[in-house]
């Protein structure tokens, strides 16, 4: 006999995901894979979203910004780690429901040294035309990801 997701997806209805949790190295390598994500920033003391394309540069999230950018008219305290942002991408099948999704915390600075910003630029593939002005290097504190699965994890074996 079906089970109650087979039935509910026979009825052309997503049956309920499972949230299975990423490990850092797992979140950062997905992270990784794709080169769109959204940025989440204080501006005008309100939250701010904005899409942006990255690169994965070692733990280190890099993003590309243009002038014109909000994000390149914000600076850090000098004597501070930098402004607190958190980073987001995911690939999420709309029509299964099946993926995964990464949230990163961290302190964000403009990368201001010519040498690093030529190596973001070589790095970076920017989606809006125009050069590349600046870079906004995120470096992680928080990594938390889960990917979403059609079958419940593995039972753990009591000990």
């Amino acid at each position: 006999m079906k089970d109650h997701a087979e039935h509910v997806e026979a009825r052309g209805e997503v049956a309920p995901r499972h949230l299975m949790p990423l490990s850092r190295a797992d979140a950062l390598h997905l992270l990784g894979s794709v080169s769109l994500g959204r940025i989440v920033f204080t501006h005008q003391a309100l939250p701010a979203v904005r899409p942006v394309n990255h690169c994965v540069d070692g733990d280190d999230i890099v993003i590309s910004l243009h002038e014109s950018a909000t994000l390149a008219s914000l600076t850090a305290p000098a004597e501070g780690p930098g402004l607190v942002v958190a980073y987001e991408a995911d690939v999420i099948d709309p029509e299964t429901h099946l993926g995964w999704s990464v949230v990163v915390t961290g302190y964000a600075r403009l990368v201001t040294h010519p040498e690093e910003l030529d190596h973001c630029r070589s790095m970076l593939r920017p989606w809006v035309a125009g050069a590349m002005d600046h870079a906004l290097r995120i470096r992680p504190d928080i990594v938390t990801g889960f990917r979403l699965d059609a079958q419940p994890p593995p039972a753990v074996p009591a000990r």
